[in-house]
């Protein structure tokens, strides 16, 4: 990924001595000057929420929160032990607030904690697909980053897409939850029919 960054910023840079060579420097000390104050902007933000998630975290209200989302997390990932439900709900409760940085540690301790692959360790699971899905398509019920960021932008009502953004991210979480359900539907009965085939041939050979 740095590699295709870095390229990127090698087309801009060339592309920018051809068009306007003064603009090189200014734009450099532009770009870096605006991560700096997005930087600064999200802050405050990510301070609050991760120091409410540490809270929970040292105050055991997580496995409240776990035990609330227990019946959508055993349904969607099905077979992992009660740590991993934790960083699950964690997660997905990272995602509804509109913090996807900050969903994104516990979603990797939950890929960690999960139950490997048996007959391809370094095969994904479903389950860990699954949590990719759901972490990337992040329904949002209170998108806090974005309407922090339109607000440090002098929105007028920085909070105003949140039903379009409510609808969108409900529709994407169910349209990639039924897609991997399909797929491993799919892969599962492509590879019962392997097997068969598989002993078909052992029995004929003999």
């Amino acid at each position: 990924m740095s590699f295709v960054w870095l390229i990127i910023m090698i087309v801009s840079i060339i592309t920018l001595l051809f068009i306007n060579p003064s603009a090189v420097l200014e734009s450099l000390i532009q770009g870096a000057n605006d991560a700096v104050t997005l930087a600064l902007n999200l802050i405050a933000l990510y301070g609050i929420w991760l120091g409410v998630f540490e809270i929970l975290e040292r105050t055991g209200a997580q496995n409240a929160l776990a035990r609330l989302l227990r019946p959508i997390v055993r349904k969607l990932f099905s077979g992992e032990s009660e740590e991993t439900e934790k960083y699950i709900s964690m997660n997905i409760s990272a995602n509804l607030l509109g913090l996807g940085n900050a969903s994104t540690p516990m979603g990797i301790n939950a890929i960690q904690s999960m139950k490997p692959n048996e007959k391809k360790p370094k095969k994904a699971t479903t389950n860990m697909i699954m949590l990719t899905v759901i972490s990337a398509t992040s329904l949002q019920v209170f998108p806090s980053t974005v309407i922090s960021l339109r607000a440090s932008s002098g929105s007028a009502n920085p909070a105003d897409f949140l039903l379009p953004c409510i609808v969108a991210t409900i529709v994407s979480t169910a349209f990639g939850i039924i897609g991997v359900k399909v797929i491993s539907t799919i892969e599962k009965i492509w590879t019962v029919r392997q097997e068969k085939i598989k002993l078909i041939e052992a029995r004929t050979s003999k």
